[in-house]
């Protein structure tokens, strides 16, 4: 493997091509593992950047993937359709909250976000109310890298701070004070119901990673905070747009995480875990109310068509993940999990370089006090047999469903080994 070429030049995630980090060369993956060029093989504590939910070169994706692609790979979406992309639809509307109800398909997480604020605007502005134009969005939250995204972000915590200047000036309330197992007082809300209040004329729409902020802060936080956002919008006529593209498909103990705190947003946006890691796809779900209120304004039409939208042969194989996910104990794997990440890394409460310890679904968090070096970290863990992308002050996982008790442990066990000699 050409790694000089790599390093030279390969962009890789938020990295440097005058000091690049380094790379691991990947051979392959099965299971719960990807394997080095070298033939060492490495727990994914990742999920492939929550992706893989099945783990690796798993048959049932393989194999619709293979059907597929002998009948075609792509045919554009614009004027025909398909039967992946309608058997993809009907099970998204079956299985998301009520009354989400019509579907569009983009391209990734970020796209689908690009979609959510679209439609929130050319609703509003479908409605004569084109002055509702902005977003209220929450202190540690994230949404994505690219440009309508990365102004729903957190300007501190969302890594976007450079292009700030670039951006469409949103409102941002404090980010959730209730944990998970905590009430939510009037008082817990208040700035946000102030901030609202405030600029309702303008607002279209509150946009969140519901019940887990991901990579804003890996914080859980209060169903009956969820609850009470829901209310506000309804209260002040805003739509919810509810960002479930790393929680969805049972990532935080529920299918989807909107079901912690029993209610639907008005948007709904998934990627990540939507062909169980072996495409990008993604989906903007909505209400009645918002598509018919999009389509009976000045365009008649929504305004957003990608080129590669309802691609056949990830429409196919996003089917496949979500039959066989539902097929399987989900739940019982996924609590699984959470119970063993709560035990197992108890232990590193007593560090005193350890701020705090979490664990929800099949997430587990521990926050430093101190930013960990990355690669010292990394290095560490791969040399243990376990592959974590520690950012800040976290190092976190969130492992494949299936994975083994055994393989669970080794994954805990390094973590608590080299956190704990931090």
């Amino acid at each position: 493997m050409d790694l000089d070429f790599d390093r030279n030049h390969i962009w890789h995630p938020y990295s440097s091509l005058i000091d690049p980090p380094p790379v691991y060369p990947i051979a392959r993956a099965e299971g719960v593992r990807i394997y080095l060029e070298d033939g060492r093989g490495l727990i994914d504590g990742m999920s492939s950047w929550w992706s893989a939910l099945h783990g690796y070169k798993v048959p049932e994706l393989n194999d619709a993937m293979r059907a597929q692609i002998e009948k075609m790979s792509h045919v554009m979406f614009g004027g025909l359709t398909h039967q992946p992309a309608i058997d993809l639809c009907k099970k998204l509307v079956e299985i998301t909250p009520a009354p989400l109800t019509r579907v569009f398909l983009a391209d990734s997480g970020s796209v689908s976000v690009e979609v959510a604020i679209k439609m929130a605007l050319q609703y509003w502005h479908s409605q004569g109310r084109s002055e509702k134009d902005k977003l209220l969005a929450l202190r540690n939250g994230y949404h994505g890298d690219t440009f309508g995204a990365m102004a729903a972000c957190d300007p501190v915590t969302g890594m976007h701070h450079l292009f700030a200047g670039h951006l469409t000036q949103h409102f941002f309330a404090p980010a959730p004070r209730p944990k998970f197992d905590q009430p939510c007082g009037d008082a817990d809300i208040a700035e946000l119901r102030q901030l609202i209040e405030a600029h309702q004329a303008e607002l279209a729409a509150v946009i969140l990673e519901p019940i887990v902020q991901g990579a804003g802060g890996m914080r859980f936080y209060s169903p009956d905070y969820l609850r009470r956002v829901r209310a506000l919008c309804d209260e002040y006529d805003l739509l919810l747009i509810a960002d479930e593209i790393a929680t969805g498909f049972g990532r935080s103990g529920r299918l989807f995480a909107c079901e912690h705190a029993g209610i639907s947003p008005d948007i709904l946006t998934l990627g990540k875990a939507l062909t169980g890691g072996t495409m990008t796809l993604a989906a903007a779900l909505c209400t009645d109310r918002v598509a018919e209120g999009i389509c009976r304004g000045e365009a008649g039409v929504f305004m957003h068509g990608p080129t590669f939208m309802g691609n056949p042969l990830a429409c196919a194989v996003a089917s496949a993940s979500i039959d066989l996910l539902l097929a399987g104990p989900w739940q019982q794997r996924v609590a699984a999990i959470e119970n063993h990440l709560h035990k197992a890394l108890a232990p590193l409460r007593d560090s005193n370089a350890v701020a705090d310890v979490r664990a929800l679904g099949a997430i587990g968090v521990v926050e430093m006090r101190e930013p960990v070096n990355m690669m010292q970290v990394q290095q560490a863990l791969i040399e243990r047999g376990v592959w974590l992308r520690p950012f800040g002050k976290l190092v976190y996982t969130m492992p494949p469903y299936v994975i083994a008790e055994q393989d669970l442990s080794q994954l805990t066990d390094a973590m608590v080994e080299v956190l704990g000699n931090l």
